[in-house]
């Protein structure tokens, strides 16, 4: 077993992610980076901000040893990376203005769902089982809600959604779309899990009233005290995140007991209930 000590040395240095395989998926004439690993039903890794670091290939890692396929697309950032803080913010000021991303409120899904969506799609062709998981985190925290538009979708994970940055309450998707996910959730039995940090300034408790209003019992809330979160974080998170935010990566404390590895496997017994082949 790999003791904290050489964990934390393993985190801090960027990860060459070779035990993935990278494919370069090209849905509806748009191409992008998807590092994939693993057997299993699908489950989509959405990164956090500023990209794959070594946090979220760990998580994606944890997924993989829970017996899926994961599926880890590159949306921004240099993969593998521990971003310096004036690279991650650059990344981050890229991706506010990017077509791809709705950063400000505007009542709609940012355009790259419709992509993950598709990919979802795909993956679940090529995987099988009953359907596809999905985690979002940070700037893609919603997407996985977003990504319930596609049927195959059946396992959302909203860890710590902090999209529309300028609407604390906002929940980055249209009232169209919010009727049809919650019809899902509701025709199919279904329902949505989502975490966050009491005292996180991006995803704050505004937003969990929002989906609470918008879905009612199908969304699930955890929300973590500030003294469960890890407090030795890369350069980016120590400039730029004041609080505690990233529930299952940069603040996740790999011990037992603590409620980051609580969340975490959580997460991982989702997965595994919704995406069995046993019925």
């Amino acid at each position: 077993m790999t003791n904290s000590n050489s964990q934390k040395t393993l985190l801090a240095c960027d990860d060459a992610l070779e035990d993935f395989d990278v494919r370069e998926i090209t849905l509806e004439n748009v191409t992008k980076r998807v590092y994939v690993s693993g057997a299993g039903p699908a489950v989509i890794v959405m990164t956090e901000m500023p990209g794959i670091s070594p946090h979220v290939a760990r998580f994606s890692r944890w997924v993989r040893e829970a017996g899926f396929t994961v599926y880890m697309p590159s949306l921004f950032g240099r993969d593998g990376a521990v971003a310096s803080a004036e690279e991650g913010a650059k990344v981050f000021q890229r991706a506010c203005v990017s077509a791809e991303f709705q950063a400000f409120a505007a009542n709609k899904s940012s355009p790259v769902t419709q992509w993950l969506r598709m990919l979802a799609k795909q993956a679940h062709r090529e995987c099988g089982g009953p359907g596809v998981g999905a985690i979002g985190m940070c700037f893609t925290g919603n997407f996985a809600l977003s990504m319930m538009l596609e049927s195959s979708v059946l396992a959302p994970v909203l860890s710590q959604p902090s999209l529309p940055l300028d609407d604390p309450s906002g929940i980055e998707m249209s009232s169209d779309e919010v009727a049809q996910v919650k019809q899902r959730l509701e025709d199919e039995d279904l329902t949505v899990l989502a975490y966050r940090f009491e005292g996180d300034a991006f995803c704050q408790s505004q937003r969990f009233e929002a989906y609470r209003s918008a879905l009612g019992d199908r969304f699930i809330a955890r929300e973590l005290p500030d003294s469960a979160a890890n407090r030795d974080v890369a350069p980016f998170f120590e400039n730029f995140v004041n609080t505690p935010h990233s529930v299952v990566t940069a603040h996740l404390i790999d011990e037992a007991g603590q409620p980051t590895m609580a969340a975490k496997d959580e997460i991982l017994a989702f997965f595994c209930q919704r995406l069995s082949a046993v019925s």
